[in-house]
């Protein structure tokens, strides 16, 4: 027996906001969707949730995430820490990346996939960054992850800092972790680099080939700061986007995380090939990074979806923070409206992971669902409902979240745990990786 799912008002895929409307869903399948009263005669059989004070949205897709990332938050950073270089070379690789062991990764993987799902997240591309914990790393996530519920695209940063070996080891984690999860109906894989300052020419062709031979499609991390177009002149002589187009990198579907530091030719020639875009607004600013072109690169028609970077997992938050920061950044309120955050926040984020059924409530789609009650001090309505949500709700405005049509939050609470438990746990891997910091 199927589902309805009854609301005050349904953000359709079209764009459209519909009163009084819900949908029926069947299994991992949105049925139907249609007015209240016709889906009841429809489908008399069917369980009924009534949300008549609450909104039916798609569920958010966080386009770049970093599950680990959880165990560094308040860790102590040395003071003599000034630039990006330093804060790589003497602190974030030695401190965290190369202390991550399986035990690590797996509790915090469940932590924050339960965060994410609290905020309304029902799918998510992460990158692990451990390079003392492969092979075997990938699989952990995706055990943890699977038994939970949630949709995830996982993958290992793979760079030559450590060694050529060790990269060429990540490089093939990605590779087996593809084919093994490749027809798995939450889980799967892509190819994974880091930047153009940790990978050779050489490396990445390798990850390229890795893509070719997979179709599975490759990420990065491009231009964060000023640090990696520098030293990209210093090194090449060109920019990162034009190394990459010399090396016939965007022949594969790319997904692009930050951009930050991006000329208006780099974006051109990402426009050219369609290469995919992750905004982080809160983490850009977090790193001293600085504001990417996400207005332009949006005019232009790249996708550009939305992520937390691992940093602030609230994904109200980052909504707002998309909405806020470009306009004080150019002085223009009108740019970034919310229902341009908003579509980043859902569809632009599917389509970006190359998700294309998810992220819009329409017939066929994945029940991949969330409502979301608002309690504010104004009315609430079709004209201002975007706003409200992405300026007004959080976390604990989402009431039920639906992955592939399976409850993992129900009337305010996550089915499977809570998550004081989960940060308990969460804190005594992070008081074994603090250990002998200082």
């Amino acid at each position: 027996m199927g589902k309805l799912i009854l609301g005050k008002f349904l953000l359709a895929a079209n764009g459209s906001v519909l009163e009084n409307t819900g949908l029926a869903i069947e299994r991992d399948i949105i049925k139907e969707v249609n007015g209240n009263e016709i889906l009841l005669q429809n489908y008399p059989d069917y369980e009924v949730l009534d949300c008549h004070d609450q909104i039916i949205s798609p569920g958010f897709i966080n386009a770049h995430m970093h599950l680990y990332g959880v165990i560094s938050h308040g860790i102590y950073v040395p003071g003599e820490i000034e630039d990006f270089k330093s804060f790589l070379e003497d602190f974030w690789w030695p401190k965290v990346e190369d202390r991550l062991d399986h035990k690590m990764i797996a509790v915090t993987a469940r932590a924050m996939a339960y965060e994410l799902i609290n905020s309304g997240v029902t799918a998510f591309c992460d990158i692990l960054e451990a390079p003392m914990a492969i092979p075997g790393a990938l699989e952990i996530e995706a055990e943890v992850l699977n038994e939970i519920g949630i949709k995830a695209i996982l993958s290992f940063e793979a760079s030559e800092r450590v060694s050529s070996e060790n990269g060429l080891l990540a490089i093939e984690e990605n590779r087996n972790f593809y084919n093994k999860y490749k027809d798995h109906p939450l889980i799967s894989g892509m190819i994974c680099l880091h930047t153009t300052f940790t990978c050779s020419k050489g490396f990445i062709r390798k990850a390229m080939d890795a893509s070719k031979e997979t179709g599975a499609g490759i990420q990065m991390h491009l231009s964060e700061s000023k640090y990696e177009p520098e030293l990209c002149l210093e090194n090449y002589g060109k920019l990162p986007v034009d190394l990459y187009d010399e090396l016939g990198f965007f022949e594969e579907p790319v997904l692009a995380a930050q951009g930050v530091k991006l000329t208006e030719e780099e974006m051109n020639t990402l426009v050219k090939y369609g290469v995919n875009m992750a905004h982080l607004p809160l983490s850009n600013c977090e790193v001293g990074g600085g504001f990417a072109p996400v207005p332009a690169m949006l005019e232009k028609g790249l996708k550009v979806g939305l992520g937390t970077d691992g940093y602030i997992n609230n994904f109200f938050e980052v909504m707002r923070g998309a909405f806020l920061l470009h306009k004080a950044n150019l002085e223009n309120p009108e740019i970034m409206p919310a229902e341009t955050v908003f579509k980043m926040a859902t569809s632009y984020g599917a389509s970006a992971m190359r998700m294309e059924k998810a992220g819009k409530l329409e017939k066929g789609s994945p029940a991949d669902i969330i409502t979301i009650k608002p309690e504010l001090p104004t009315p609430l309505n079709r004209e201002n409902i975007f706003t409200q949500l992405v300026l007004y709700c959080n976390p604990n405005n989402v009431k039920n979240v639906f992955v592939n049509g399976r409850q993992l939050k129900a009337n305010g609470s996550l089915v499977d745990t809570n998550m004081k438990d989960e940060y308990k746990a969460v804190k005594v891997q992070a008081e074994r990786l603090w250990e002998n910091n200082k």
